[in-house]
């Protein structure tokens, strides 16, 4: 079974696990934000898909503060952590917070300059995987973008024992790292590169690029156009 992020110990510990978890974790931040320095409008509206805990909110808010922000997240317990996190640094004004997965995209009314999914769509079923996208396609603007980061295909032994000898080096235990391994295929709905720049193309995006690899997880980038 997949890990619960409606579970209180999961999203009690998320903050602290994932920079053990995923290499390289505040440099996906920084990169994000050099990107949408680049790309996005000085006026942008941008949607987070899958919010978290609000830490990729919190920082962006705070780096532009005449943005507006919509966030999304399925897990009731995440979303509520978050709007709590927000609210305590005082930027509920930049932040609109909404309960549901990319389906509820089309009932908001809205659309945005920018798409971020970053770490999440590699928890998406393969078989959703392309509804996924083309959600968050039709959300953008015409001349919108989308950001994403994930895991993907794991192809031989030898790749998941660099990944779990980098998780040690990231701050996992021995244990940790071993159960990160052993879970991996429960935990994670993977696909290839090829693949997900196929998704991007069959959703409607133009022009796919990669812009970020740490042994398997990559950064993609979709243009509308």
């Amino acid at each position: 079974m997949a890990k619960d992020f409606n579970n209180p110990v999961v999203v009690d510990g998320y903050d602290d696990h994932i920079r053990k978890l995923i290499p390289s974790y505040e440099m996906i931040h920084l990169q994000v934000h050099a990107l949408l320095k680049t790309y996005a409008p000085s006026d942008a509206k941008i949607l987070v898909v899958g919010c978290g805990t609000g830490y990729e909110l919190k920082y962006l808010a705070e780096q532009f503060p005449n943005w507006t922000f919509t966030a999304i997240d399925p897990a009731p317990n995440m979303i509520e952590k978050a709007q709590q996190y927000i609210a305590d640094s005082g930027l509920s004004n930049q932040v609109q917070f909404v309960l549901g997965d990319t389906s509820i995209l089309s009932g908001l009314n809205e659309t945005f300059d920018v798409a971020l999914a970053i770490l999440v769509s590699h928890f998406v079923p393969i078989q959703q995987k392309g509804q996924f996208f083309k959600d968050i396609e039709n959300s953008l603007s015409k001349s919108g973008l989308c950001l994403s980061y994930e895991l993907t295909q794991i192809s031989n032994p030898q790749q998941l024992e660099t990944l779990k000898i980098l998780a040690l080096k990231t701050g996992l235990s021995e244990k940790q790292a071993e159960a990160m391994a052993n879970r991996i295929d429960q935990d994670f709905a993977l696909i290839s590169v090829d693949e997900m720049k196929n998704l991007y193309q069959q959703a409607g995006f133009s022009t796919i690029e990669t812009f970020a690899q740490v042994l398997n997880y990559y950064g993609f980038i979709g243009f509308k156009h």
